[in-house]
């Protein structure tokens, strides 16, 4: 099985996590930094493990170029359900089954004060891939219940016979202390991580809305992602059905250059929870999908 497969799986298992692609990113920051050391005659830099800690906090700068969109039109007659479990299953390639992805809705709770939602995520490799790059990752949000806006987010990752923990406060100002088993994240207002962008893109109106934009902290960078409409009635058949979609191009910029090289796509039922049934990522080496197989 191919390096490439391999990183091919880690990309889609969290593009379920609504285009977080925190492992292409970060594979693709470092391949980056590795050629600018060798063009400067420096010692070329390892390539950093698989599950390797994110960077430090980021105090992002007002010039990033993310703005609010004004125009954005949510349906307030969706709210998220709580105790909703999608599974799914991701396929590269035409390697097929080579990973699990789960996207759990806790309940609404109080969060130091904040009515917030807890979203879960949980990627998993299945065999035969499993035996050369195991993987079991969960991902936990807590995200505003009524902006979906980042509140904290968590990595709990186990890659290669590698575990990270890192769990990050979210604060616009500093002057929201973390507590002591968290670390304080400073992120621009309105800023979501990939599982609140996930559920906040299935309740815009995009009927009314032209765009979405608007900062993703993916547990590592600051990215500005920008979702636009590009098909209303699209078929998709998936394992757990055949649906009629709404199809999301998701677009992610770094420090306001696009990332040419890789394109994302959401496709949304078109039904009452307007449910997530297929993510697609077609990157250089091949096209990575995952696929509804149930909604509970």
């Amino acid at each position: 099985m191919s390096n490439r497969i391999a990183k091919g799986v880690a990309v889609v298992v969290v593009l379920g996590c609504a285009a977080g692609v925190y492992y292409w990113v970060r594979e693709r920051s470092e391949s980056r930094a590795q050629a600018s050391a060798a063009a400067q005659n420096a010692e070329p830099m390892d390539e950093a493990p698989a599950g390797s800690p994110p960077g430090p906090p980021i105090i992002p700068s007002p010039s990033s170029g993310m703005k609010k969109n004004s125009e954005i039109v949510v349906d307030p007659g969706l709210p998220l359900r709580g105790g909703e479990v999608l599974e799914y299953t991701a396929n590269v390639a035409n390697l097929s089954n080579v990973a699990s992805l789960k996207l759990q809705v806790g309940e609404r709770k109080d969060f130091f004060g904040k009515n917030a939602w807890h979203l879960q995520a949980f990627a998993h490799t299945q065999n035969p891939l499993r035996m050369v790059f195991e993987l079991d990752d969960q991902f936990d949000s807590y995200s505003d219940a009524a902006t979906m806006t980042s509140l904290q987010y968590e990595l709990h990752l186990s890659e290669r016979g590698q575990k990270v923990d890192s769990i990050q406060r979210m604060t616009t100002t500093g002057r929201e202390p973390a507590p002591p088993d968290a670390t304080e994240t400073r992120v621009l207002p309105g800023t979501r991580d990939p599982l609140g962008m996930m559920q906040f893109l299935r309740n815009v109106d995009w009927t009314k809305t032209a765009e979405v934009r608007g900062p993703v902290y993916d547990g590592h960078k600051l990215y500005d992602v920008r979702a636009k409409l590009a098909a209303a009635g699209e078929a998709v058949t998936v394992p757990a059905g055949s649906y009629k979609t709404s199809k999301i191009e998701i677009r992610v910029f770094e420090n306001g250059q696009e990332m040419k090289d890789a394109h994302f796509t959401i496709y949304f039922a078109n039904n009452v929870s307007r449910t997530p049934v297929l993510l697609e990522a077609i990157l250089p080496f091949a096209t990575a999908q995952v696929q509804l197989q149930s909604a509970k």
